[in-house]
């Protein structure tokens, strides 16, 4: 039988749908990219901000047409919203056969099975422990990187996150798993592997008495055919030497880092149960800088929070000013039923979010294009993933760029070049986020 798999959200989502897919495989399950083919859809969804809900919704709402007119026999829907909405789901979605929530998520098979025998099912699972469906990984990036989350659920209990309720507290995945699983992935081609987490910072400190991050990056460098690894959502009052020590001596370990600070107001913060001040991240980030000199920042804003006041919203542009973040992503705020931030007065105005975070990314992107203009005439190793032939270039990301949420690095060249190629490039021209560059020496590693 044929399975459609669809997968919204994150990074962390996308890791739990090739799971889910490695214990589809192992079943005897086949895949497809066609809806008109499938027996099954299965949609993995992300509930995390209203946008990233409505399109769970119509997806779910589109995939049942197919449920009701075409071939499909079975609907599972999985995930956060799945968590989140299970009974509603269920009761106002006919079509749909299945709901299975965040930790359940090794009981795809059992659903899909059930579903087959006319069956309808809602797999809801406590959120302790971790799910880990039988079967290899099937890895869906596309391209020589992957992701490896490493921990589940969250501790900080931010005002505006919904986060806890639907994955739980912070569990941290054995590290002898974790290297397991990274050494399969680089026996199936992955060389960039990417440490996710709702936060990696304090990876280990519930299974091994302190934080342990270090420990594990110190063991994934040994792992043949891995060239770069790349850490994301690093909280930034987490970061600590030890950490910082391992990224300055292992060649392997990209001197990038992505802090989500969310404001600089320590009245904001103070508000969304952030545990910095403007002060503390003022520090920390002075500290990176000094202690890794060509490190690459990059952090996420929220513009238009509950009772930001054009007074807030200066002190976060001036911050942005001064920081010069090297990568820089904002949301406006995205008022979550069932959290604390949803409940409080002086809610703002969509004209006025949109608004501030316009003026806020206009700020950055003369930011990012006077650092790019800054790297003129330097050598950069790139890892190709692809080529456009409108450009007649290959396309590709340094050290300091992740994929789909940072920029490219666009290389001209006579040579033919294969995905998953390092090359030295030497920078030659600046866009606003993207980079352009040549290759001197026409050899590839």
């Amino acid at each position: 039988m044929q399975i459609l798999f669809i997968s919204l959200g994150c990074d962390k989502n996308l890791v739990d749908s090739e799971h889910m897919l490695g214990a589809l495989v192992k079943n005897g399950y086949t895949m497809t990219d066609s809806r008109e083919d499938a027996d099954i859809i299965v949609v993995n969804t992300c509930c995390f901000i209203h946008d990233a809900k409505e399109e769970s919704v119509d997806t779910i709402l589109e995939m049942a047409e197919f449920r009701r007119s075409g071939r499909c026999r079975a609907l599972i829907i999985a995930g956060c919203m799945a968590e989140r909405y299970r009974q509603e789901i269920l009761d106002e979605i006919p079509e749909v056969d299945a709901v299975i929530g965040t930790n359940s998520i090794d009981a795809v098979t059992e659903a899909i099975e059930k579903a087959l025998r006319g069956e309808k099912s809602l797999i809801m699972k406590p959120l302790e422990g971790i799910a880990r469906p039988e079967g290899k990984r099937v890895l869906s990036s596309g391209g020589r990187y992957g992701y490896l989350k490493i921990a589940e659920g969250c501790d900080k209990h931010c005002t505006y996150c919904i986060i806890p309720r639907l994955r739980g507290a912070y569990r941290s995945i054995p590290m002898e798993e974790l290297l397991k699983e990274a050494e399969e992935m680089a026996r199936q081609g992955i060389e960039e592997l990417i440490l996710v987490a709702q936060e990696t910072t304090v990876y280990g400190k519930d299974l091994y008495g302190e934080k342990s991050l270090h420990r594990l990056l110190k063991n994934l460098c040994g792992i043949e055919g891995i060239r770069w690894i790349r850490v994301l959502y690093c909280y930034p009052e987490e970061i600590y030497p030890e950490l910082i020590r391992v990224m300055k001596e292992e060649p392997k370990i990209c001197h990038y880092l992505d802090l989500p600070i969310q404001h600089a107001s320590d009245r904001v913060l103070k508000r969304m149960g952030r545990r910095t001040t403007r002060g503390d991240l003022e520090r920390i980030l002075a500290e990176l800088r000094r202690e890794i000199p060509d490190i690459v920042l990059r952090t996420t804003l929220i513009a238009g929070f509950p009772g930001e006041t054009e007074e807030d919203h200066r002190e976060l542009m001036e911050f942005v000013d001064e920081m010069e973040f090297d990568r820089l992503g904002v949301f406006t705020y995205s008022q979550e039923e069932d959290t604390p931030a949803a409940q409080m007065e002086d809610q703002i105005p969509e004209e006025t979010k949109e608004a501030r975070r316009a003026k806020l990314m206009e700020l950055q992107q003369e930011i990012s294009l006077e650092k790019g203009q800054d790297k003129i005439g330097r050598e950069m190793e790139v890892f190709i993933e692809g080529y456009l032939p409108e450009e007649h270039a290959y396309v590709g990301r340094s050290y300091g760029d992740a994929p789909d949420v940072d920029g490219y690095v666009f290389v001209n060249t006579g040579e033919a070049l294969e995905t998953g190629d390092f090359v030295t490039v030497r920078i030659s021209g600046a866009l606003e986020y993207d980079l352009i560059g040549e290759i001197e020496d026409e050899s590839a590693e």
